[in-house]
This record gives structure tokens, C-alpha cells and sequence, in this order.
């Protein structure tokens, strides 16, 4: 049985790491499924919006913790609310270029959130990330 590639949604204001992320990814040959999202707003819309569509929601998802509207963090909030909703794990991977002690800190604490990632995020860390998430 073949396996499915995996769907990576990107959820980051900078169109530039959207870009780089997604080109790596697929350099990597990780997926050709990208979603990509400029604020936390969207990506939850998303995610209620199709919460019942295994096919559809992300697998994975890099998300950024500096962003207008909806940042990182106030996205985690709202995903605990609806998480017991969607109908599979998403395993979530803080990425931000903050060395703030107290943002990998509140992540570490999150049990929703896998790994804090510093960017930029090199090939070899994606690949890392998700041999270790699909472990």
C-alpha cells in the first residue's frame, strides 16, 4: 500500500519563508501538498471549515508566532478549543526567529505544539522534524 504525502500548512506573514519553506519541502520530496496561510485567523478558519475532512486538513503544521490579526500563540488558544473537533492529530511545530527564552519556554509547556523551531529552517531540520513526528 502506498502511503499518502502529507499535508503541510505553513501559517507565517512572511511571504519570503512561505516561499523558501515551500521550495524546501519540496526539494526534499516531503509533499507536494503545501497550504499556506498569512495569519493564524485563516488557518483556524481552515481548519473549523473542514475539521470533519480527514484528506483536507494538514498533517503538520509550521506555525509562526509574529503575525497580524491572529499571532502564534493566540492561535494555540483557540486550536485547544477546537482540536477535540478535527477528525485527526496535527502535529504542530513552532517556528519563529525569536531566541526569546520565554517563547521556547511557553512552547515547551504547550502540549500541543511538538518542537519550537529557530528559522531559518534548513532541509535537513524539515526532514528531521517529520521523521520524528511520523516515528
Amino acid at each position: 500500500m502506498e502511503t499518502k504525502a502529507p499535508i503541510i500548512a505553513l501559517v507565517d506573514d512572511d511571504k519570503i519563508f512561505q516561499m523558501t519553506a515551500s521550495k524546501t519541502i519540496m526539494a526534499a520530496n516531503l509533499t507536494d501538498k503545501i497550504l499556506q496561510f498569512e495569519n493564524g485567523e485563516d488557518a483556524l478558519d481552515f481548519l473549523k471549515d473542514h475539521a470533519r475532512d480527514t484528506d483536507t486538513l494538514p498533517d503538520y503544521i509550521f506555525l509562526d508566532i509574529n503575525m497580524p490579526y491572529v499571532d502564534g500563540w493566540m492561535f494555540m488558544e483557540d486550536y485547544a478549543d477546537i482540536k477535540i473537533n478535527l477528525s485527526k492529530t496535527i502535529h504542530i511545530f513552532m517556528v519563529s526567529s525569536s531566541i526569546d527564552p520565554r517563547d521556547m519556554d511557553r512552547a515547551r509547556k504547550n502540549s500541543d505544539i511538538r518542537e519550537y523551531v529557530i528559522k531559518p529552517v534548513t532541509r535537513e531540520k524539515f526532514i528531521e522534524l517529520l521523521q520524528k513526528a511520523a516515528a
